[in-house]
């Protein structure tokens, strides 16, 4: 019995020892000059992309921790641009983004699971409009490697792509799909670039 109890013990030790191992997941820093939001969405007959020109982010990730990595933005809506100024007005506008009310869009992963040939699951809290949805956000992991412009750095690289209904988002009210100029589905893509320390 004793030794059992002096066994029991030491394995307790063992695994409360090794938690702040598994909790230590690498930081990466996002790369803004090689990172962005961008969208593509319907006018009539041609595609309109853009994209936020002011965001930020936190990424931690580790492959073999995916319970304590996470993703996380924020996205000025009021940054959208299109190359357009007169649309990008009305983009933030209360006929869409109603950027004065609401300054940012976010993003919070909960879950990432792996699922085969660098492939992650990303499902997270979305809040656009003050409304908080779940969104499942498909991210290929690129690589990582040493920067080869950037010493004693190291690279990682994800690009995603998931196409979300913006009525279903209270971006538009309808009016402008039920007339044919703009669409409802919007493609993303998300394009990330982050750095951290070897």
């Amino acid at each position: 019995m004793k030794k059992l109890s002096i066994f029991s013990l030491a394995l307790f030790f063992f695994i409360a020892g090794a938690q702040p191992l598994l909790a230590a997941v690498r930081s990466w820093e996002l790369d803004k000059a090689h990172t962005n939001f961008y969208f593509t969405v319907d006018h009539i007959y041609s595609k309109i992309r853009g994209h936020f020109n002011e965001y930020s982010g936190e990424i931690k990730f580790d492959p073999k921790n995916l319970a304590e990595s996470k993703f996380s933005f924020k996205i000025d809506t009021a940054s959208v641009d299109t190359n357009v100024a007169k649309r990008d007005k009305h983009l933030q506008s209360a006929d869409f983004f109603d950027t004065g009310k609401y300054p940012q869009m976010t993003f919070e992963s909960t879950k990432i699971t792996d699922v085969g040939n660098g492939l992650y699951e990303v499902l997270g809290k979305f809040t656009v409009k003050g409304v908080e949805y779940q969104l499942l956000l498909p991210l290929t992991l690129a690589g990582i490697k040493d920067h080869p412009a950037a010493k004693g750095k190291e690279v990682i690289g994800f690009n995603g792509m998931v196409t979300i209904d913006r009525l279903a988002y209270k971006v538009g009210d309808g009016k402008l799909f039920d007339l044919g100029v703009v669409g409802k589905d919007v493609e993303i893509l998300v394009s990330i670039e982050a750095l951290a320390d070897k």
